[in-house]
């Protein structure tokens, strides 16, 4: 999870973007500074932006090992059955998870968002609360779910700052953008059926740095998207909800971005997954184990800003009792500056450890008594 929220001070919310959109959020990534808000926890009908939580949970089952790229999914014929944006699955129809995560990711497939759900959980109920669950987990207030594809339902519903924090998840798995920056790719290349594939996310081709993330729209919602771009080592995300046409929904995200890399820096200190150092373990099969960064660790600056007198301080729960499982808490590592936190984010475990056997635990002790 991510260290506290932070909003810029007034005079730099006064600035004014997204003036034709209902609600709109800029945010920092790796600090979840948050850099402008309009509207930002009104709750309104996220449409395809729904993709962005089942991008998760398929992404969260890849890291897992639940599932694997090359995992055929079956089409059923409920998930074939889906209207809107599709990618044409017929029943029994069989692809690779990474061909549905592209079919998903690039064209907005509400057939391949219903045949995921399905492989994952069973059912596209049973994943709608893992979907719900999700949004618990994360803390979010302004977001509840009724299916996997962001088709119109009722008490279906999301908000920009939710929606945000979903991408700011989402962006854990770096490999996402592999699928949501193609502009354009095939499924079933080597058919009669071949199927062209173009992103709904036009600045993904049209504006540097844009590597994702959905798109949406249904005529209750308008056009919306969620959008993230990485330029001068600092990512951002952007969203805007029920703005009025395609092209007024893109000047707008620009827009956005364009204040975010002209105002602000990021001094990147650490990437997720880096080693930071290690906690002792109560009556573990290892006495130690190490810690790593959960997330990116970083600074949001206004540029030209000052960075002298910033320090590090690492909290270590230690000893923390055995058994250990790989990305449990192990404390927190905090950047401050003057006595003011800047920066947390939590440092976890970096692998499992079991409990030590009597045996191992009787000969530890034994050696402690006779002094080795």
């Amino acid at each position: 999870m991510f260290g506290s929220v932070m909003t810029v001070s007034a005079e730099e919310g006064k600035v004014e973007l997204a003036n034709e959109a209902t609600s709109a959020i800029l945010m920092e990534r790796d600090t979840g500074t948050i850099l402008y808000e309009k509207n930002s926890n009104e709750q309104l009908p996220p449409a395809s932006m729904t993709k962005i939580m089942t991008m998760i949970l398929i992404m969260e089952a890849l890291e897992n090992g639940k599932i694997n790229l090359e995992d055929k999914v079956r089409t059923s014929e409920r998930a074939a059955s889906m209207g809107g944006s599709q990618i044409f699955l017929e029943p029994g129809e069989e692809m690779t998870v990474e061909e549905m995560l592209k079919g998903i990711a690039i064209a907005s497939g509400n057939d391949a968002s219903v045949a995921m759900a399905e492989h994952l959980a069973g059912s596209e109920e049973q994943f709608i609360s893992m979907m719900n669950e999700k949004v618990k987990e994360l803390g979010l207030k302004d977001t509840h779910f009724v299916n996997s594809n962001g088709l119109p339902g009722e008490n279906h519903y999301s908000s920009a700052y939710d929606l945000a924090v979903m991408a700011q998840e989402l962006l854990k798995y770096e490999e996402i953008t592999k699928y949501t920056s193609l502009y354009e790719d095939y499924l079933r290349e080597d058919t009669d059926k071949k199927f062209w594939l173009v992103n709904t996310n036009k600045l993904v081709k049209f504006y540097p740095g844009v590597d994702g993330l959905k798109t949406g729209y249904t005529s209750e919602a308008k056009y919306c998207l969620t959008a993230s771009a990485n330029k001068n080592d600092m990512r951002v995300i952007a969203v805007v909800m029920g703005a009025p046409s395609p092209k007024e929904r893109n000047r707008q995200i620009t827009e956005m971005f364009d204040y975010a890399y002209s105002q602000y820096q990021l001094q990147k200190r650490y990437d997720r997954g880096d080693l930071l150092g290690e906690v002792k373990i109560s009556k573990g099969a290892d006495k130690t184990v190490q810690v790593l960064a959960e997330e990116n660790v970083s600074l949001l600056m206004k540029k030209g800003e000052d960075v002298e007198g910033i320090t590090e301080r690492l909290e270590l729960s230690g000893p923390i009792s055995a058994p250990v499982q790989q990305g449990q808490s192990a404390g927190k590592l905090f950047i401050e500056k003057d006595g003011k936190v800047l920066s947390e984010v939590s440092v976890v475990a970096a692998e499992d450890v079991p409990e030590a056997t009597f045996w191992k635990l009787f000969k530890r002790t034994t050696s402690t008594l006779v002094g080795n």
